[in-house]
């Protein structure tokens, strides 16, 4: 038998993992930003999915819906771990139980009588009571009211009723007897099997009219006090000490009271108890298999199913994230690269921007000076007047433009090398 997580909801949910008020309150936040955002709760991976995707939003969705503290996100981490550690996972899932298959009817009109092999989940008490729990408000939610009908549409009976109650929450306690009381006007009749009466919490024993007594043997002082309360759980006969009847029975014997038709427990009564008609003892592993096969169910709820929910949407988003996270990260790398390629582009242009402009300078003055040369030349020419210098007119010239092409080239790397000092 398999719920999903929105099916048993926030507040029954919260009272399996003892969660307090205000961690209860971010459960509900959790319930609702997964409605509104469309995505499923079906499985505690679904569920641990949702706690990473709050507490990852925080800031925005404090906002909207109230305060998430990261401390409330690990409190429930933690509970539901624990509930984990249990065995809880198998408990949560699709295909989820449907709680008609419960009050199913032979071609007759006869009912179907339901065994819910529960030998390893007793060993959970928290999951059990949650199971059981989780069953009746399911019932309670689902089924119209029928008021006081002369037979119930349906009867659960609770085997080992007191590992329901072992170490279980008194949140969990309150709720079972809530819905225990106002379940029979829903046509469903509940019985706890138990040793003794004060195995079930006395809130609970009180919304019970039915009883049945089998013997009790007492031979410690503690053992006696028992069989005093159970004794107590009776309307008394004055037939007989109901105390001293309860260790008397025989086999087959049980002290039984119930109640009339005002709603009155009627006086406790000896009676005897007809035997099973069916096979007294456990079935063999080949009977048990036989009658699951012979079952109109069998095989619906075999076979897990893990369509896409929560887990999955969220994986894949954070998964895009992350992927753009990359791709952003490379395109960011990949422009400080083309920053630094321009950077240097510009570095090399201004050099050779400088190598051109110290050559045009040298060229400049080589020109200044040549032509400067050949005019004072030709100046003295036209006037006939003569030179001291014995060098003819192409050396001087040449000198001239060598030694002022020297000078201007100097002045310049000086001044570049000077430049490059200061920055």
């Amino acid at each position: 038998m398999r719920t999903t997580i929105s099916n048993m909801g926030p507040e029954l949910l919260a009272r399996l993992l003892c969660l307090n008020e205000t961690q209860t309150g971010v459960l509900n936040i959790l319930f609702r930003v997964a409605d509104d955002r469309g995505l499923l709760l079906l499985d505690l991976k679904d569920l641990r999915a949702m706690l990473g995707y709050i507490a990852d939003h925080a800031s925005e969705l404090t906002k909207t819906y109230g305060m998430v503290s990261a401390q409330s996100v690990g409190a429930i981490q933690r509970a539901l771990l624990a509930l984990e550690n249990q065995g809880a996972e198998r408990f949560f899932g699709e295909p989820a139980f449907n709680i008609q298959d419960l009050m199913r009817t032979t071609v007759d009109g006869h009912g179907v009588m339901s065994v819910l092999a529960a030998d390893q989940l007793m060993l959970n008490p928290k999951v059990y009571s949650s199971f059981l729990l989780w069953l009746l408000s399911d019932l309670y939610a689902t089924l119209p009211e029928v008021g006081d009908q002369d037979l119930p549409r349906l009867v659960f009976f609770f085997d080992e009723a007191h590992t329901l109650f072992t170490d279980t929450p008194r949140s969990l306690v309150d709720k079972i007897e809530q819905v225990v009381r106002l379940i029979r006007s829903k046509g469903v009749g509940v019985y706890f099997i138990t040793q003794s009466p004060t195995d079930i919490p006395d809130s609970i024993l009180a919304q019970l009219g039915n009883r049945i007594q089998h013997a009790l043997r007492a031979f410690t002082p503690k053992e006696q006090k028992n069989v005093k309360a159970a004794a107590d759980t009776f309307r008394a006969n004055p037939a007989f000490k109901t105390d001293q009847a309860i260790m008397e029975l025989a086999t087959g014997e049980a002290l039984v009271s119930f109640l009339d038709e005002k709603g009155m427990p009627t006086m406790v009564e000896r009676a005897k108890i007809l035997f099973p008609l069916s096979q007294i003892g456990a079935v063999t592993d080949q009977q048990r298999e036989q009658i699951i096969r012979s079952s109109a169910i069998y095989g619906r709820y075999d076979t897990p199913i893990d369509r896409e929910s929560a887990f999955e949407v969220l994986l894949a988003q954070t998964e895009s994230d992350a992927q753009a996270a990359e791709q952003a990260q490379a395109e960011a790398e990949q422009a400080k690269l083309d920053a630094q390629a321009e950077k240097e582009r510009e570095k090399e242009e201004k050099k050779a921007s400088k190598k051109k402009s110290i050559w045009s300078k040298v060229i400049g003055a080589v020109i200044t000076s040549v032509t400067a040369a050949l005019g004072t030349h030709v100046a003295n020419t036209i006037s006939g007047k003569k030179t001291k210098s014995k060098e003819s007119v192409t050396k001087k010239v040449t000198k001239n433009a060598i030694n002022s092409a020297t000078r201007t080239a100097t002045r310049e790397i000086t001044r570049s090398i000077l430049g490059n000092m200061i920055k």
